[in-house]
């Protein structure tokens, strides 16, 4: 992970690009990887179906976002609407909630 650790507000988050463009989203050369089958995530149908099988619920209070809920933690996942806009930091966020079932990878 090649960046800068920034804290702000509270929270600790990794800037993997300073100064560059943050309009690139996830065609940066991240990927999300499903460990187990080792599956590149390509959409957010399929993110869904891999993080209802572990227990995560959709979550419908904000229309601008994708969320997801585990009913036994606090955890709470928040994407943009649209996949094309998903960035590392999201995907990090991912891996952090979801210990050894998904990774970010280079592309």
């Amino acid at each position: 992970m090649a960046g800068v650790w920034v804290f702000k507000n509270g929270v600790l988050r990794l800037v993997e690009n300073p100064g560059g463009d943050s309009s690139q989203g996830a065609s940066r050369g991240k990927v999300l990887v499903h460990l187990p089958t080792n599956e590149a995530i390509t959409s957010y149908e399929t993110l869904e179906q891999l993080l209802s099988s572990i227990g995560w619920e959709r979550y419908y209070d904000d229309p601008n976002l994708l969320q997801f809920h585990k009913p036994s933690t606090t955890h709470l996942i928040s994407l943009p609407k649209d996949f094309n806009t998903l960035k590392p930091m999201h995907m990090y966020d991912i891996v952090v909630k979801t210990r050894n079932v998904f990774e970010v990878r280079n592309s």
